[in-house]
């Protein structure tokens, strides 16, 4: 009963926000009122987030209204990363749309339909985490698709229309092939089980994989890399994401760029702890790899060459979507608990990024980086966070980066793939080139005499330290719970559990923990219930 009062709570919390916003006048004096329902909002996601977590740590499975809502150790890694970037994100918007209405770049009533669509989106993506039957999934997916369609447009210009129409187009067209994979899942489940209740929950499916017929599995994958993956920003399918990502507010390209993908990526997960049962690995890894290798390569050159700061980032996304896609496609215990760390480690640091870039936007007016010099002098402590995040995205320790990229590459070294880690430590060597132009021209150059200096209020700096923060502590010592739900998480995916120390590049292979103290917890399987108790050492 509590469960499913939690949930409940967490998808009506930001309906309901959006319901009273579009209530609520579109006049200047109301706008105070429609930021305090915001954030209320955003608030109560973050505490149920935070609680929902607390109950899986303890082992107790979270599900709701007959298992068509629930919550493992896997969905909750991507729950939190909801609740504390949507949070950050829309604690930033405060200052940035309260810039844009004082330029006149943005009147009331737009405000107030951006306030109401970002808890919207935000309701959309938690639907989409805590989906145990597949269908609402997909559903859910698209629905985040329609939900922050009208934000990428927000500004109503050529530019950012044509961004949100390609973001429409690209995204609907790509995420019907994740349609037909759902139902070719559910017929081959249902022939299985024999009834269609059991075979629309995600849960019961993984349980019975074994039993899946070979080929259906293997065609319904396809489908759903194809459908998925255009959502989750992997090449080819990744052609709406820099338009997408560089014409929205800033915010929400830090929601895009931090959250969204890794809700697409999620549903692809589940469907890759379906395939990796039915099949085998050999399949699923080698079409993972192959994607993620792609996007690796193509994403570093094209972020090299781009001068738009927020374009810049978004093929940035793309490169380390395919590092998440390589660390799964390696696959064992490593490879995937890798890339649910890199998750994670560039939620943040990509949402730093782009509260960053608005930044950029609210003292230059422009995110061409060519004209965007001497940051560190015009806006000190912004030109700080831009850098230290330029540096954790480069991979440099001792930041969060460093810590998954460097895990990824040893599993894929374990694993024999030796040429491959070679080949896209390169194209990464090409990406720090270009983030070291980002720090030695716009952050450390030579500022224009005409700007005037000054940082941005404390209303945008403070939730940017919060994630700068966590982008360091992450670097330094992943905290106990996350490396929990990890290990938890990965056993989910790959369907047995093995140690693994997501701590320091020195330590994580050694299989010790983060204090070297035994630990046991209940591991929650697929169905909820807990299958047997490990210890750590």
């Amino acid at each position: 009963m509590l469960s499913s009062t939690l949930l409940l709570l967490l998808l009506c919390g930001p309906l309901a926000a959006t319901a009273i916003i579009f209530l609520l006048p579109s006049r200047e004096t109301s706008l105070r009122l429609v930021e305090g329902v915001h954030l209320l909002s955003l608030v109560v996601v973050l505490a149920l987030t935070i609680e929902i977590l607390r109950r899986i740590l303890a082992g107790a499975g979270v599900s709701a209204f007959g298992d068509w809502f629930f919550v493992d150790a896997l969905g909750a890694i991507f729950l939190g990363l909801i609740g504390i970037v949507g949070f950050l994100s829309g604690a930033y918007s405060i200052q940035y749309i309260r810039h844009d209405l004082h330029a006149g770049i943005l009147d009331a009533r737009r405000v107030k339909i951006y306030y109401a669509l970002f808890s919207l989106f935000i309701a959309t993506m938690l639907l989409s985490v805590i989906s145990n039957n597949i269908v609402m999934m997909w559903v859910a997916v698209e629905a985040t698709t329609l939900g922050s369609a009208f934000l990428v447009g927000l500004y109503g210009q050529k530019t950012s229309l044509e961004a949100a129409w390609k973001y429409v187009i690209i995204c609907t067209v790509g995420v019907a092939f994740g349609l037909y994979g759902t139902v070719l899942t559910f017929a081959n489940g249902s022939e299985v089980l024999g009834n269609a209740e059991g075979a629309i929950l995600w849960s019961t499916i993984v349980s019975h994989a074994s039993a899946l017929d070979p080929m259906t599995s293997k065609l319904a994958f396809v489908f759903v890399l194809v459908g998925f993956g255009t959502k989750a920003g992997l090449f080819p399918m990744h052609a709406w994401l820099p338009d997408a990502h560089s014409e929205a507010p800033s915010p929400v390209s830090a929601l895009l760029s931090g959250v969204l993908l890794n809700c697409a990526l999620l549903v692809v997960i589940r469907y890759y702890a379906i395939t990796l049962r039915a099949v085998g690995p050999e399949f699923p890894q080698m079409l993972l790899m192959l994607l993620g290798g792609l996007s690796i390569a193509v994403a570093a050159l094209l972020f090299y060459v781009q001068q738009d700061l927020k374009r810049k980032l978004a093929y940035s996304s793309v490169e380390h979507i395919g590092l998440m896609a390589l660390g799964l496609g390696i696959g064992g215990p490593l490879g995937v608990g890798a890339a649910l760390l890199h998750a994670v480690n560039h939620s943040f640091a990509k949402s730093l990024l782009f509260c960053g870039s608005g930044n950029v936007l609210m003292k230059y007016g422009t995110r061409d980086l060519r004209s965007v010099k001497g940051m560190l002098r015009v806006a000190p402590i912004s030109g700080l966070l831009l850098m230290g995040g330029a540096l954790a995205l480069a991979g440099l320790p001792p930041f969060n980066i460093f810590v998954s990229e460097f895990m990824v590459f040893v599993a894929g070294i374990q694993a024999g793939y030796i040429w491959v880690m070679i080949l896209c430590g390169l194209f990464f060597t090409v990406t720090v080139g270009g983030l070291i132009q980002i720090i030695s021209g716009s952050v450390l150059g030579k500022s224009p005499e005409s700007l005037a200096r000054g940082d941005v209020g404390w209303r945008a700096l403070t939730p940017m330290v919060i994630l700068f923060a966590l982008v360091l502590a992450m670097g330094v010592n992943v905290p106990r719970p996350v490396s929990a739900l990890l290990q938890d998480a990965s056993a989910i995916v790959i369907g047995e559990h093995a140690s693994i120390a997501f701590t320091t590049p020195w330590q994580f292979w050694s299989g010790e923990g983060a204090d070297g103290n035994a630990h046991s917890r209940r591991i929650v399987t697929a169905a909820g219930t807990a299958s047997h108790t490990e210890t750590n050492q």
